[in-house]
């Protein structure tokens, strides 16, 4: 089954704000079988919108519209909602008493005339009654196909996308399955791994679909597989899957989106009992970010020690002055000393450090925009790795970020 979605208001066009209600409803509808076609965002216009609905509705059964549902005069949703269908509002008393309720429950404000009129309905729309809002969905049908207009608040939204739009696309359609499995590698670029899986890719069933997902000394493998009998879909990615490992099996480091090397490292340093800090420069603190956004994290992880400035790794790493001097505040020899420092320091089994130059200036050192060195320092040796990451600075920091992970997560399996 196809579907559209439709995002309305200038604040997407202009740029202050991401349209992530888009993604949310491209996996939801993906989890029951549905594949997003085309997503469109368009201005609050009537004639913007009503293109688009008209576009949207001549390719795909299912069209989902999120935004312009609020209550003042730039909301022109349920009007040409209207306008579409040929329709007129008409008032919901239910809609109308669920509104009165939040306002008197928990809204300070008085309630006005502007916020009842948010209880105006087109006659032909089936009400999605919004627990979290008082605007309600909307599922109204011309022809063949289903038009689903949503507010576009990300909290309410996913609320009746999850409550009441797919248990309704459910109920009232017939859908193939559509299984999704992702491998996570690090370490290796997409045309490398490309040629070690080349026969495998080519021999996959003609049911199933290989993407290549690169991001800053990352790759996501995902497999798509489409069709009617589930059970075989698990059963042939799970047999596909397993004939990966032979082959790229040491850069693998996870399985789907929701499994990050930083939580493999969580749960090897937490099956081994033992513990990890950082002490970053250049990174700024991304390593100790990243390290707990992971729940439970504090189990294994003891700290970050950012020693942005020279000063600070003199004053607070104990990285002797001779030593920068000698070799550089952006040198190997530094960021061992840091990562033994800061291992001591903060009393932890492993440890990681980073210095180098992401620019835009060279800064305390001679080093070439892009050049890092990484070091891990763990109870049985301590070393350092120069990498060069190009010359953006967010880029250079992401990708260090993600290399560091890397060579931890080899060592700690290597212990």
């Amino acid at each position: 089954m196809q579907a559209e979605i439709i995002t309305i208001g200038d604040e997407i066009l202009i740029g202050q704000i991401v349209d992530s209600n888009s993604a949310f409803i491209s996996k939801e509808l993906n989890r029951i079988g549905v594949s997003i076609y085309q997503i469109t965002s368009v201005q609050d216009s009537r004639d913007h919108i009503l293109e688009a609905m008209a576009t949207a509705g001549a390719r795909s059964p299912l069209v989902i519209i999120t935004g312009g549902l609020g209550p003042t005069k730039d909301d022109v949703t349920k009007h040409t909602l209207c306008e579409f269908f040929q329709d007129e509002l008409i008032m919901d008393t239910d809609v109308l008493e669920h509104i009165e309720l939040l306002f008197k429950k928990y809204i300070s404000t008085p309630i006005s005339d502007l916020n009842r009129k948010q209880a105006l309905v087109p006659s032909m729309a089936t009400v999605l009654k919004n627990s979290y809002g008082t605007a309600p969905g909307l599922w109204m049908k011309k022809e063949s196909t289903v038009y689903v207009s949503l507010p576009g608040v990300p909290l309410e939204m996913k609320y009746l996308i999850k409550d009441r739009v797919v248990p309704k696309i459910v109920k009232e359609y017939e859908r193939p399955h559509i299984l999704h499995k992702t491998i996570l590698t690090h370490g290796l670029g997409e045309s490398a791994i490309a040629e070690k899986i080349e026969t495998w890719e080519d021999n996959l069933p003609d049911f199933i679909s290989l993407a290549y997902l690169p991001n800053l000394g990352r790759v996501r493998l995902r497999l798509t597989a489409k069709g009617n009998n589930k059970e075989m879909l698990d059963k042939t990615v799970s047999a596909e899957v397993e004939k990966l490992y032979p082959l790229i099996g040491d850069i693998i480091y996870g399985e789907d989106d929701e499994d990050t090397i930083e939580g493999q490292i969580g749960k090897l340093l937490t099956q081994k009992a033992m513990t990890l800090g950082t002490a970053e420069s250049f990174t700024g603190g991304k390593l100790a970010e990243r390290i707990t956004s992971i729940p439970g994290a504090s189990a294994y992880f003891k700290g970050t020690i950012v020693s942005y400035a020279t000063e600070a790794k003199i004053h607070l790493l104990n990285v002797p002055k001779e030593l920068i001097n000698k070799h550089s505040v952006v040198s190997e020899e530094v960021a061992i000393c840091m990562a033994k420092n800061a291992r001591e320091i903060l009393k932890t089994d492993f440890s990681i450090a980073t210095t180098g130059n992401a620019g835009p200036t060279k800064g305390d050192s001679d080093a070439e925009v892009g050049t890092v060195f990484i070091a891990i320092s763990s109870p049985k040796h301590t070393f350092a790795k120069q990498f060069t990451m190009g010359n953006e600075r967010k880029r250079i920091v992401q990708k260090s970020v993600n290399k560091a992970f890397e060579l931890l997560a080899k060592e700690i399996l290597n212990f």
